[in-house]
């Protein structure tokens, strides 16, 4: 029998590596062209005040001081670099702490992608994957997507956006459509319900809602709150109950902006 005090140790190491992460480096400094991109292109930015863009462009610096972003092949622009680190940070906005401590690296593939990582050839209708067992702690986006994302305003997609959803949801241990880390207990059965009904509307063909949401919980809420994020506007008008839990979840309103 393993005496209690080395069960104590062991148990106590653990909690001390779980909670360990390494110390966050500075952020860069944005340079006026990543700026122009940010007001040009990035929706989210153009809404804030200015007291609120400036702590975006920190989150931004400090992203990519954090977090590698490499072409693979694919020859990685700045724009892309400002498009995946504002992915990053949308989300997490209204959480002034938040750190991704389940990402070093995100890749960027040229195009859409297999289950096999392979870009070329057949069946690629990949556009962006968190990645798990030896590809856990990286992300991986098609450039094409993710330059659509911003750069088409009229519809509610935004594959980054959508992928770093899931990494939130990781962050509690399971990709369920739940996040336990950013909603409080009481609401977590009754957002899986509504979850569910809007499944249901979708594929009964009765929804706007992008038809990928309906294929499970995980997904709906990564499609959802792209749609948070890209039209809130139209998103409260059309699913008022779906927008206040997202406002609740992500801490922000940005139909109000």
């Amino acid at each position: 029998m393993v005496p209690v005090y080395i069960l104590l140790g062991i148990a106590a190491v653990c909690v001390i590596l779980w909670k360990w992460k390494p110390k966050q480096k500075p952020p860069v400094d944005l340079s006026k062209a990543d700026v122009d991109i940010l007001s040009t292109h990035v929706r989210f930015y153009q809404r804030l005040d200015e007291k609120d863009k400036q702590r975006f462009r920190e989150k931004i610096g400090s992203f990519l001081a954090n977090v590698r972003i490499e072409g693979i092949g694919a020859t990685i622009e700045e724009r892309d670099r400002i498009y995946v680190a504002s992915s990053a940070v949308i989300p997490i906005f209204g959480f002034p702490e938040w750190e991704y401590r389940n990402l070093t690296d995100v890749l960027i593939y040229p195009d859409t992608f297999n289950e096999e990582f392979k870009f070329e050839g057949k069946d690629r209708a990949i556009m962006g994957m968190v990645g798990s067992g030896y590809m856990n702690g990286k992300m991986i986006l098609s450039q094409h997507a993710l330059r659509q994302g911003f750069e088409i305003t009229s519809d509610k997609n935004n594959t980054a956006i959508h992928e770093f959803v899931h990494l939130l949801d990781k962050s509690d241990g399971a990709v369920d459509g739940i996040p336990e880390n950013l909603l409080a207990h009481q609401y977590s059965i009754p957002w899986m319900h509504l979850m569910q009904q809007q499944i249901e509307e979708i594929r009964k063909n009765r929804s706007d809602i992008n038809p990928y949401g309906a294929s499970d919980k995980s997904e709906f809420f990564a499609v959802i709150s792209e749609y948070f994020f890209e039209r809130p506007d139209l998103l409260k008008e059309k699913h008022p109950e779906l927008y206040e839990y997202l406002e609740m979840i992500f801490k922000q309103d940005p139909a109000s902006n």
